[in-house]
């Protein structure tokens, strides 16, 4: 805010003075942070109840209504402080919006903006909730903790009448567009030419934009000018693409989001990459985006995004991916269940704006888009989407643009057969992360994975396509039993080795995939291993060692009989 904004704010709260979610405090040194972090629950919650974006608690003003100053908080240091303390505090994280400052009738005055409670969420401090009576700081009631918790049932921010908007505030452009979409939706039930021919006022009533015919917040965040975004205020009513790498750039999208979007997903550098197929000598050429998923996961987070919390979707396009973050959880479900078609959205979040999208044609609101960008990924050979839930009411959708595991692309090349289901499990190798054991029986029954967890890996095509499977067994990493009975070998032939030798014997047939130090941690496995198991003894030092075959090996480097049975056990327990 601007010092005459913050002025004009002051005013207003002044002549308003203390309320369920305004407090004064005088404060002219300093504050109880404890009792800060019970009004940043109380004035959170409290806003909430009021469809208010935020709670104000001033510092520097007496209870006399005059502005007495304060030297609290002076420092950027003790503000960004105050504010890591409260968001480590409260539950869910939540912390204070801004820390105003502003000069009033010569004294300095402190604003601390208090976020509303996100919709469905009381805010609780150290465990307990608070709210206001009048001026007084209480607990928050039961029924009050029933009032926010079932806000999010009944309310639709997307569906709100703007009050003072009309048909100026939209863009005639993004107007003349949605009535192409309402057509291509409908070209089998009513002609064009009809469509065409209903002034603004039917058409937006038919299109769900109006209530009454006044117009909604999504009719607003859809069709509105660039300069009607003030009706939308607080929201940004705005979305950001962020280039980051060797290039840096960003660029900020307004309204209307029915053009804005598509523009966003011009501004993306869709260049074209190449893949070799196994069993072929001519590249395969593809766009390194699928450009209908790029809008798809645009329109995704326009319709499902929690624009109660005021925040912009953010587009962040990296090297080798695309990032699309909007706030709100996944609302109905999981990802994995409409990739795999197991589910139908039961509700919406934004039930308006979800209904006026697919008037538009622009979604299909059955669920459809999200497998529809798996099977685009499938369809190019490249890793699947990625959804990130782990962030407190936020989704993040990360789409790939490049190749991790060459075998992941060949097997989609060479198995165009396969089940979506085991793709997304294959996908899930080629990413390192976890799969049922049920599935990898499967997928190993069928020869796509092989290895033991933690490093299982897509058996490469390349080897089955080409005949090269013979060089391919030679090379690829072997058990452990296999670079054992090398090193036995070298001791018994040799009679003792020292590690300088091992390591000459070992480094250069070892994975290509170790680094070089985990080649080295590797040979040290290995030895600890055999000398544990009484194998193997080394009779000089840690520096200089002299290894040798133990006195529980035979003069042919055999084991015992026991020691044999011991061996076997360890191999049938570490796999390959």
């Amino acid at each position: 805010m601007t010092t005459d904004e913050l002025t004009g704010l002051l005013d207003r709260l002044l002549a308003g003075w203390e309320n369920e979610v305004v407090e004064f405090k005088e404060a002219s040194t300093q504050f109880d942070t404890e009792k800060i972090g019970k009004y940043v629950s109380a004035l959170s919650n409290e806003a909430n109840l009021r469809g208010l974006s935020s709670g104000w608690l001033v510092f520097g003003v007496s209870n006399v209504r005059q502005a007495t100053g304060t030297s609290y908080l002076d420092n950027p240091e003790r503000r960004q402080g105050l504010k890591h303390h409260i968001h480590q505090s409260v539950e869910p994280r939540l912390t204070i919006r801004e820390i105003h400052e502003v000069t009033y009738h010569g004294n300095r005055v402190v604003l601390l903006e208090i976020p509303a409670a996100p919709k469905g969420i009381p805010i609780a401090w150290k465990g307990n909730y608070y709210a206001r009576a009048g001026e007084s700081l209480v607990t928050l009631s039961l029924d009050k903790i029933d009032e926010i918790r079932l806000a999010s049932v009944n309310t639709d921010w997307t569906a709100v009448v703007v009050k003072d908007a009309t048909l100026a505030d939209l863009d005639p452009a993004a107007l003349a567009r949605a009535r192409k979409g309402f057509a291509e939706r409908y070209s089998a039930r009513i002609p064009e030419a009809d469509i065409m021919a209903w002034d603004d006022e039917t058409f937006l009533a038919k299109a769900r934009l109006t209530v009454n015919g006044q117009l909604t917040r999504a009719a607003i965040l859809l069709l509105g000018a660039d300069t009607s975004g003030h009706l939308l205020s607080p929201h940004p009513a705005e979305m950001t693409w962020k280039l980051v790498g060797e290039q840096e750039a960003y660029e900020h999208f307004r309204l209307p989001f029915l053009l804005t979007a598509g523009a966003l997903a011009d501004r993306i550098r869709n260049v074209q990459i190449r893949l070799m197929p196994p069993d072929e000598l001519i590249y395969r050429e593809i766009s390194k985006y699928d450009e209908r998923s790029l809008l798809e996961a645009l329109y995704n987070c326009i319709a499902h995004q929690d624009y109660s919390r005021n925040s912009r979707i953010i587009v962040t396009e990296r090297p080798d991916r695309i990032d699309f973050i909007s706030v709100g959880g996944f609302f109905d479900g999981t990802p994995d269940e409409y990739v795999l078609d197991e589910r139908t959205p039961r509700r919406y979040r934004n039930t308006a704006l979800v209904e006026a999208m697919t008037e538009l044609n622009l979604i299909d609101h059955l669920g459809y888009g999200i497998r529809r960008m798996a099977q685009d990924q499938v369809r190019r050979f490249l890793p699947l989407p990625d959804y990130d839930l782990s962030t407190e009411n936020e989704v993040k959708l990360t789409i790939p643009g490049a190749v991790i595991d060459s075998a992941f692309s060949q097997l989609l090349m060479v198995r165009t057969d396969l089940p979506l289901v085991d793709v997304l499990a294959l996908d899930r190798v080629q990413k390192g992360l976890e799969v049922n054991e049920k599935t990898v029986r499967r997928l190993r029954g069928q020869g796509l994975i092989e290895g033991r967890k933690p490093h299982r890996r897509i058996t490469p095509q390349v080897a089955v396509a080409t005949g090269g499977m013979a060089e391919y067994i030679r090379t690829r990493p072997q058990a452990d039993s296999h670079y054992e009975a090398l090193i036995m070998d070298f001791i018994r032939a040799q009679g003792h080795v020292t590690r300088q030798d091992i390591d000459a014997l070992l480094l250069p047939v070892l994975s290509e995939a170790l680094t070089p130090e985990q080649k080295t941690n590797k040979i040290s496995n290995l030895l600890t291993k055999l000398r544990r198991r009484g194998t193997i003894v080394n009779r000089g030092s840690r520096s200089n060692s002299r290894w040798t075959l133990s006195a529980d090996v035979d003069g042919d480097g055999r084991l015992s009989d026991d020691c044999r049975k011991e061996a076997s056990d360890d191999s049938d327990r570490e796999g390959s």
